[in-house]
């Protein structure tokens, strides 16, 4: 088990190196090891197919050049790295390209207590749909809260928005996906 493990981390930091060398094969492995899961991360906040692609030329681009001043911490750093550059991408892009359209919510409804939404049996590719059919803003704070694990007032410094407009967005998408769960639940007898 150890051995696979400092083997792994051991490939990946030559790899690296050699990247930051100057050498292109080993730039076009890292590219192909990690344009899958950097593509399904801007899919989770982009639907255009030539909107995700956009985004990952610029957020390679800035990779490779920024990638000589990286610094190796261990198995997964890297790729925690280029998740992070790629997600500010994606934002920079929605942020510019002015799709988010944000409704602040009346106070009083932010009372309201916060249920989490009962998924357990609706199968992951379904869910994921629901969650790609959100208007852009609701999906936008949803995958920023829920899936990375931000908080609102994270949230409110990426986007430029206040913290209840963030609270808002996630309160609505998460009532939204809920009626499509409840409506899934019924077509499918789930």
């Amino acid at each position: 088990m150890f051995g696979i493990t400092l083997n792994k981390t051991h490939s990946e930091e030559r790899l690296l190196r050699k990247v930051q060398k100057g050498d292109t094969s080993a730039a076009e492995s890292l590219y192909r090891l990690h344009v899958r899961y950097l593509s399904a991360l801007c899919s989770r906040y982009l639907t255009n197919d030539e909107d995700i692609k956009d985004v990952l030329q610029e957020a390679f681009i800035k990779i490779f050049t920024l990638i000589g001043d990286f610094e190796y911490r261990g198995m997964g750093s890297l790729r925690g790295w280029m998740a992070r550059i790629t997600l500010n991408e994606t934002l920079k892009f929605l942020r510019t390209d002015s799709r988010l359209n944000f409704v602040e919510m009346d106070e009083r409804l932010l009372d309201v207590p916060d249920s989490d939404l009962d998924t357990g049996d609706i199968p992951t590719d379904v869910l994921f749909g629901f969650v790609r059919e959100l208007p852009e803003g609701y999906r936008t704070v949803f995958n920023l809260y829920v899936i990375d694990g931000k908080s609102h007032k994270e949230i409110a410094a990426l986007l430029g928005i206040k913290e209840n407009t963030s609270a808002s967005q996630l309160f609505k998408a998460k009532a939204m996906l809920a009626r499509k769960i409840k409506q899934y639940r019924t077509i499918n007898s789930v």
